[in-house]
């Protein structure tokens, strides 16, 4: 068969068109040149997202022409060998042309899924099937886990490759730590240029994104092009000009809402702000809210520009309207958790009611918190690919974000109860019960590779500690908290106690004059104490033969030796009592005790050649139990 018959019998092959192109080389080139309109319709940036509720899934793409494509769906229990069955569901596609790239983008909602299923589907249509990718649901009800990501922002480091290659790796690193997760929620800032499809490629590489499925939030980056929409179906989406930034032809935009397992999920375009923007979120959140309440047992919000970052951001201009429009807003609503990107560093906030601590009495770091009415925590997402990190600035005094007052050192701004900045990429788990949220921010990388700003040396350090410690593993946890969305705190006050109370005094027997002898007494002793650490110690306050008996104008030759011993605190071995400047150590506590038995045993040598005086050998000594940490 002549050469360009070869050519052409490769190419029907590959494109699965009719067997027929494979005969004579002249008819074959003929109806190849003229059938280029009939060529398979081809698929790119299948991504799977979230539905209205947790039996359904959306499914985005782009494709090359606007030919009739679907969604093919089926458990994956019925398909042989790879083959869907003839009876599987097709979900008609909506295409759209696309005004970015050429070409078109479709989605598809697949509703009526069942739960603890594994499916499997492909995207197109006869002859021009994409690969077959799976999905698997969980129970419609219950605790479940979501997973957190701030700002990939492909292509932000300089680096395209690098940035996705760190994108990857967190979405790699996390779900093997959490298979179960059961959704992947976006802080926005995709990409690092909104319309750039070469850094959208880079972002949608992971088969991650086709197999769990993603909430995606815009960002400051993805607004200013058409991309972010034509990728990304979202449900319930409002797209009023006042929730876009710009034009709804040239811009993406809207705020859109979903109940996941019990959680009602709202997602703002926080790119929109001014000329009555957040008073229109507002309106939504409030009307979404109002409607769904009673089947939300949390209600989280999720959008990109944090207005409590620890970083430079949070002084923006807009951030500074944001403090002002959303947090009274979000109190009166019952919102128990608000979910922030835009300043690659992580913050978790005090509850906050109205802008304002909660419960003053609410200590930085906490491990668990009790929001109480109205109180709302905020959580800034640090970045999750390596393309970019912002440090850490100090509070502005006399500013509307100014210093906490539980810092001495002045640094962390007053919302926060916790931030931090290592220049290693993190992710944050969320683990949802019907009373509580577990926040947790864990580090998916180290120092090395990929971390593309460290690579590229776009930061100067890396590590805790502005870089003084070493990187802490993958895996490691950074922050966690359990949030207590209505419980109802019962008090309890202790005042501050240090009790030492000593029993009766100790007595050696007789000495006995030219005897080589050691002699024993002991006395008993009970401790109370609420600090965090206790120390039991004794002295000799004495300037007089210091440490040892004496007998009015005469003093043993050998000092006394003293040591203690008790159920609850750490004791030593004997030691000779010391003047008050330096006291003999005898217990050490390592927490609060109460009514600790405590035995103090006193030695006392005699050598045959020490001479002693008749009369009574005697001295007063001075127990002290004290704390460095009341």
């Amino acid at each position: 068969m002549p050469q360009p018959s070869g050519r052409l019998a490769r190419r029907a092959a590959a494109g699965a068109v009719a067997a027929t192109l494979a005969v004579s080389g002249v008819l074959g080139l003929g109806a190849i040149t003229g059938a280029s309109a009939d060529s398979p319709v081809t698929t790119s940036g299948i991504v799977l997202t979230v539905g209205s509720n947790a039996s359904q899934r959306v499914i985005s793409w782009y494709a090359s022409g606007n030919s009739a494509q679907s969604v093919q769906v089926a458990p994956t229990a019925s398909l042989v060998d790879g083959q869907f069955p003839a009876n599987a569901t097709s979900y008609a596609a909506t295409l759209t042309a696309n005004v970015v790239n050429g070409g078109y983008n479709g989605h598809s909602t697949l509703d009526g899924l069942q739960e603890n299923t594994q499916y499997s589907y492909r995207v197109g249509s006869e002859g021009a099937w994409s690969p077959t990718y799976s999905f698997k649901t969980k129970s419609f009800n219950g605790s479940f886990d979501f997973l957190f990501y701030g700002d990939p922002q492909i292509g932000s480091s300089g680096d395209t490759t690098k940035d996705g290659a760190g994108w990857q790796d967190t979405l790699d690193v996390s779900l093997a730590a959490n298979p179960d997760a059961e959704l992947l929620v976006s802080g926005g800032d995709q990409v690092e240029t909104a319309n750039t499809e070469s850094q959208w490629d880079a972002y949608l590489a992971s088969p991650k994104l086709r197999q769990f499925p993603t909430a995606p939030t815009i960002g400051n980056h993805d607004v200013g092009g058409k991309a972010y929409d034509q990728h990304f179906w979202t449900p319930n989406t409002d797209r009023s000009s006042s929730l876009y930034a710009g034009s709804t032809a040239t811009q993406s935009g809207g705020d859109y809402w979903y109940i996941f397992k019990g959680v009602l999920f709202i997602h703002l375009n926080s790119n929109a702000y001014a000329n009555g923007s957040d008073a229109a979120h507002i309106n939504y959140v409030t009307g979404v809210v109002n409607a769904h309440r009673t089947e939300a047992k949390h209600i989280v919000l999720v959008y990109h520009h944090s207005i409590y970052s620890p970083a430079a951001h949070a002084n923006d201009g807009d951030n500074k309207q944001r403090r002002l429009d959303f947090p009274a807003a979000f109190s009166a609503l019952g919102v128990d958790l608000v979910l922030q990107g835009h300043d690659h560093s992580y913050s978790r906030s005090y509850a906050l009611k109205n802008g304002q601590k909660a419960n003053t009495s609410e200590q930085p770091g906490a491990n668990e918190v009790s929001e109480g009415p109205g109180g709302v925590i905020y959580v800034t997402a640090n970045s999750a690919s390596g393309s970019k990190y912002y440090d850490l600035t100090n509070a502005v005094p006399g500013s509307d974000f100014g210093p906490d007052p539980l810092d001495p050192s002045g640094k962390r701004h007053f919302a926060n109860s916790v931030e931090n900045q290592e220049h290693v990429r993190t992710y944050i788990k969320v683990s949802v019960k019907d009373d509580s949220l577990t926040v947790q921010n864990v580090r998916s990388g180290t120092c090395a590779a990929p971390n593309a700003a460290v690579e590229r040396g776009n930061v100067s350090w890396c590590g805790p500690d502005s870089g003084a410690t070493p990187a802490q593993p993958v895996g490691s946890i950074v922050d966690k908290t359990v949030i207590y969305r209505n419980a109802a705190p019962v008090t309890g006050n202790v005042p501050a106690t240090l009790s030492l109370k000593l029993d009766t005094p100790p007595t050696f027997s007789a000495f006995q004059p030219g005897v080589t002898a050691d002699y024993a007494a002991s006395m008993t002793a009970n401790v109370v104490s609420s600090a965090g650490d206790g120390l039991l110690t004794v002295s000799d306050p004495s300037a007089t033969a210091t440490g040892k008996l004496v007998n009015g104008s005469y003093s043993l030759a050998s000092a006394l030796q003293a040591k203690a011993s008790s159920g609850a605190g750490t004791g030593g071995a004997f030691a000779p009592v010391n003047g008050s400047a330096t006291p003999t150590q005898l217990l050490s506590y390592s927490g609060p005790v109460s009514n600790d038995p405590v035995t103090v045993q006193f030695q006392q040598h005699i050598g045959a050649t020490d001479p002693l005086r008749t009369g009574k050998y005697s001295k007063t000594l001075v127990f002290t139990l004290s704390t460095t940490t009341p």
